[in-house]
């Protein structure tokens, strides 16, 4: 059996990627064990599930014909994460980037080490090991060479996919050297030496295509949902409209007649919390996706509803806002809070409100899987592939060795592909066809119904100001229900990595500070989604400093900057902040200054204060994220029946050195694009403990003609290389909804409390 797979990038097998090694070429290593063994605590990439592996024997391999493949172990979901590690490694290898493919390796954190591709860590946590096996790489080849002329190493280098000795201008090209290289030892990690930043070709350039640009755009890569082999069938599942539903009974007579029907069967539910396992139901299985699908439609189900049957998202706001009026457990308490409210010239308050949201990705969940006595193989689209086979390894009794995955590319991700109830489903499904192949789609109507959804939160903000309109007491009360429901019983408070979004690392000068959150009790499945609890908590934080400035009779930017207060560099333990997204707070301090940088950077680009036409207004909000910093200015026009339009947004991001400036650029017009349409229309609403959107016509994203015709990006980059690295991918988005809604107010006068904005103005 063969899934196809036309792409340029390779999805290679181990198998198959060890075969090349035999066949003749080079495969470096750079192992250093025991390397870390000096840390007491270990942060970043160190600290994942895996841990950081820097290995070329596992990762670069170079065939006679001098062709370098790497082995990229994080998934490609269009951030670009493929091109920029080959940038990163060709620049130090001394390579062509022209001659460089990359491989998709499979799942196995055990040899790759860390591949749950989700908090914009791809490139912060391996920048550094991609140089390394670059270097490592390039040492071995210049040793190879001096040997083969009987020359000093320092009369050795590497140029330009080749190495050259100087003095007598020899020149032997890489595949040349490959097989005897790979017989050397790996220098030591202190003895590597590395490129200066001014020898760069690749990182940090303008202008890098994507090494699959060509076979995506013309339509010959392969997703998830385009895996296909031989004799497969194909399956759907009626699963539950609650969560939490169990399956009472059901009749498939009707089912089964339809024809290309191969079987009907239930599958189990776990239970609350269900952590990434399915949510049960009936699964139809046939020789095409329209048969089952027609078949699905014609089952009569009954099911016992369960614990959330009467989920209604409307009364829940209610219950939501009710706990934010009261007191609840302080997360982050400094100075004397009631007192200076009590003692302030003037007292402002208000309440935000975000809905459920949904990840809807263009590709919607889809696997393919076979499973035998001899073990399990999944194809699909997947951002953290060891969840699957740790799931399926206890669900299907196989050791983890037998259970292969292999990433494809993502049509979008979003945090939805790395829970992954819907490669078990496919596995369950091929072991009942006694390990016939068996393809698993999700409908986009089973998408929006049965997904991980974004948590639906109020955020109460009270502040106190003195009679110059500067702040002196603030009280932020955060109530939404907690990722961490999905697995743990009763799990009602938001979690350290929640909270730490935005809602006690308030960078604010304000002398007087708390932070609490009030329970929230969850009644669906909530999971992780771009930018995650700094949506909401930017949203809110960025609108009610606005609010503060319009009280002072401030401009809001200036405001803004105020309210950072001088240039500083926080300690994530100042802000009762343990988490710091898993990095080292010596490391990544809260630099007030760069957020300072980015949002005047954004102001004076943008052309904060300019005259616009009547009806039009400028809106500002900031926010630092993923250890990086990022500012947006957005222009609105109001129409006279409140219909909006966004003709330009300019976004600044701080992420540290930047490594492909294209990637980088785009991220952020993503991020613009997708912080507007959950900021304008986006809500997936329960009545009933069911989902009422169905389908793109109710669950409305950005299209093209309500997109900005101008989207303008500004990097702020710092000198060198030496700094660590922030992220990219998420960064961008918690800024645009506050910066709209500021600018609404621009422009109207009126005060966007709620989410989505639609309907709110006419």
């Amino acid at each position: 059996m063969r899934v196809q797979d036309a792409s340029q990038v390779l999805n290679l097998s181990r198998r198959g990627f060890l075969q090349g090694v035999a066949a003749g070429s080079l495969v470096l290593a750079s192992g250093l064990p025991g390397a870390l063994a000096a840390e007491p605590k270990k942060y970043g990439a160190h600290a994942m599930s895996g841990g950081l592996k820097d290995d070329p024997k596992v990762f670069l391999s170079i065939g006679e014909d001098g062709l370098v493949t790497l082995l990229c172990h994080r998934a490609e979901m269009g951030q670009g994460v493929r091109t920029s590690w080959a940038m990163v490694v060709a620049d130090e290898l001394e390579a062509e980037l022209s001659r460089v493919q990359v491989g998709q390796s499979p799942g196995d954190e055990a040899r790759y080490g860390n591949q749950n591709t989700d908090g914009s860590r791809s490139m912060r946590h391996h920048f550094d090991a991609l140089r390394r096996i670059g270097a490592s790489a390039r040492r071995m080849l210049e040793e190879e060479a001096a040997s083969r002329w009987r020359v000093p190493l320092a009369e050795v280098r590497a140029d330009n996919h080749a190495l050259v000795h100087a003095p007598s201008g020899r020149r032997l090209g890489f595949g040349e050297l490959a097989k005897g290289a790979s017989a050397r030892q790996v220098p030591a990690r202190e003895t590597l030496s590395f490129k200066p930043v001014e020898r760069f070709r690749y990182i940090g350039k303008e202008g890098m295509g994507l090494v699959d640009n060509v076979e995506i755009t013309t339509g010959k890569a392969r997703y998830g949902i385009d895996s296909w082999a031989r004799g497969m069938a194909f399956a759907v599942v009626a699963r539950p409209p609650v969560y939490g539903a169990r399956l009472k009974r059901f009749d498939s007579s009707r089912a089964e007649r339809v024809p290309g029907v191969l079987k009907v069967l239930p599958i189990d539910f776990p239970g609350i919390p269900s952590a990434f396992q399915p949510l049960g139901g009936v699964a139809v299985i046939a020789e095409n996706t329209f048969a089952a699908i027609k078949a699905r439609g014609l089952l009569e189900i009954e099911w016992d509803e369960g614990p959330n049957a009467q989920y209604d998202s409307a009364r829940y706001r209610e219950t939501l806002e009710a706990a934010a009026r009261r007191p609840g457990k302080v997360v982050r308490d400094q100075g004397s809070v009631d007192a200076a409210l009590a003692g302030a010239a003037r007292r402002v308050e208000a309440s935000y409100y975000i809905p459920h949201l949904a990840h809807a990705t263009m590709e919607p969940p889809s696997a393919t899987a076979r499973v035998t006595a001899e073990g399990c193989e999944i194809w699909c689209s997947v951002q953290n592939p060891e969840a699957i086979r740790i799931d399926l390894s206890k669900r299907l009794g196989l050791p983890m060795e037998k259970v292969m995955v292999h990433p494809l590319l993502l049509g979008g991700g979003f945090g939805r592909k790395s829970k992954p109830d819907f490669a078990i489903e496919a596995a369950i499904l091929s072991r009942a066809m006694d390990g016939r192949v068996v393809k698993l789609t999700f409908t986009r109507d089973d998408d929006l119904h049965h997904g991980f959804f974004h948590t639906a939160s109020v955020e109460r903000i009270e502040a106190g100001l003195d009679a110059s309109g500067r702040p002196v007491a603030w009280l932020h009360r955060t109530v939404a229900p907690t990722i961490l429901s999905i697995f743990v019983p009763g799990a009602k408070n938001e979690a350290p990595f929640e909270l730490g979004m935005g809602a006690v690392d308030v960078p604010f000068a304000i002398p007087n500070l708390r932070v609490e959150n009030p329970e929230a009790e969850a009644h669906t499945r909530i999971g992780w989604f771009r930018s995650v609890s700094n949506i909401p908590h930017a949203f809110a934080i960025q609108s009610f400093a606005a609010e503060l400035a319009a009280a002072a009779g401030r401009d809001p930017k200036d405001y803004l900057i105020e309210l950072l207060g001088p240039d500083r560099s926080i300690d994530a333990a100042e802000m009762s902040d343990g988490w710091l997204y898993g990095e080292d707070p010596k490391r990544y301090p809260f630099d007030t200054g760069r957020l300072r940088r980015v949002i005047e950077r954004v102001a004076s680009e943008a052309g904060w204060g300019r005259r616009l036409p009547k009806g039009h207004g400028l809106g500002i909000a900031a926010h630092r994220s993923f250890v990086s910093y990022a500012a947006a200015v957005v222009e609105v026009a109001v129409g006279p029946k409140g219909e909006v339009r966004v003709p330009r947004v300019d976004i600044a991001i701080d992420c540290g050195a930047v490594i492909n400036p294209d990637r980088v650029r785009s991220q952020l017009e993503g991020a613009v694009i997708q912080g507007l349409s959950l900021a304008m229309t986006g809500e997936i609403s329960f009545r009933r403990g069911r989902v009422e959107q169905s389908n793109f016509h109710d669950y409305t994203i950005a299209r093209i003609d309500e997109a900005p015709r101008d989207i303008r990006t500004h990097l702020v980059i710092p000198t060198g290389y030496d700094s660590p690295l922030g992220g990219v991918g998420e960064p961008g988005v918690p800024p645009v909804a506050p910066a709209l809604c500021n600018a609404i107010h621009a422009a109207t006068g009126k005060r966007i409390r709620s989410l989505p904005i639609r309907g709110q103005l006419a």
